[in-house]
């Protein structure tokens, strides 16, 4: 049981490490600097940071549940 439990662990380390990253290429597309006050750059980054980890947390669980459920689909003709 401790081999799927591992399993699972670097999946979903893997996967939020991968959507983490995408979204930190797609972010630098926008130039949110303009948006932000003069010498805010600390808080800028800072901000940068904290949306990446948001949003691909976020994307990332909803493939890794739609993986999940997916797998489960069988169940339903036993």
């Amino acid at each position: 049981m401790s081999v799927g439990v591992g399993q699972q662990a670097i999946m979903t380390l893997c996967s939020h490490l991968f959507f983490i990253t995408v979204t930190w290429w797609a972010l630098q597309g926008f130039q949110l600097e303009k948006l932000m006050k003069p010498k805010k750059v600390v808080q800028g980054r800072l901000l940068m940071i904290l949306l990446t980890v948001a949003i691909g947390s976020a994307v990332s669980n909803f493939f890794l549940d739609y993986l999940f459920w997916s797998q489960r689909i069988p169940s339903l003709f036993y």
